[in-house]
């Protein structure tokens, strides 16, 4: 691929599945395994930046550096990190919208490894199940701790919400800015991404405003 593509690839927000790109052996290795490779191969960038890594503030910086790659920003890579959605029988009877709003968005962008950070805004109609609210902050931040766009990360979200409550009538709302814009490239600090995603009864229009509405207010 010639480097004008590469460019153009990687200022553009591409996506080719619903799911994160993958390769099929990605978790053969272990946490260890890959935070002791990481950690070389970031040496070696520190070096080709020119840095002194016998410097003490250095020296700890690509073990610390991997073990933050592997442990922390893209936790959400790793299938065995999702959390357990406990749902409960909707017992109340409650069929109107339930908004869970301003939920802390702290993703990467998969074509800059730069910071994505917002808030999601995310409703449904319960039919016969429920879900713990913090189980939907949580269901969040597993989906950011992985190299994102935003469109992708508000249709997984949005996919396993609806498969979890069993219904379609879910609404994701994404607000974020990304790194990749305000601190290279155009270096445009005041601007902000919004995706909305949604399904059943959130297809109405009116609907739809009362979440709108909620979130704005």
């Amino acid at each position: 691929m010639n480097k004008n593509k590469i460019e153009t690839i990687g200022d553009n927000h591409i996506s080719t599945s619903v799911n994160t790109p993958l390769r099929a052996n990605a978790f053969e290795k272990p946490d260890e395994e890959k935070i002791k490779n990481i950690q070389h191969h970031f040496r070696k960038i520190m070096e080709e930046l020119g840095l002194d890594l016998s410097n003490d503030s250095l020296s700890g910086t690509p073990y610390r550096f991997a073990k933050m790659y592997v442990k922390e920003l893209f936790y959400g890579l790793n299938p065995k990190n999702k959390p357990k959605l406990s749902v409960f029988d909707n017992k109340y009877g409650y069929k109107k919208m339930l908004v869970e709003q301003n939920i802390g968005i702290d993703s990467s962008c998969e074509h800059h490894f730069l910071p994505i950070t917002g808030q999601a805004h995310i409703a449904y109609v319960p039919k016969n199940k429920v879900i713990g609210l913090s189980k939907i902050n949580r269901l969040v931040d597993y989906y950011a701790h992985r190299p994102q766009v935003q469109e992708r990360l508000s249709l997984q979200i949005l996919r396993d919400l609806q498969n979890t409550l069993e219904t379609d009538d879910v609404i994701v709302m994404i607000s974020a800015k990304h790194l990749c814009v305000s601190s290279r490239g155009i270096k445009d600090k005041s601007s902000f991404t919004t995706t909305i995603e949604y399904g059943g009864c959130f297809e109405d229009e009116q609907l739809r405003n009362e979440f709108l509405s909620i979130v704005n207010t």
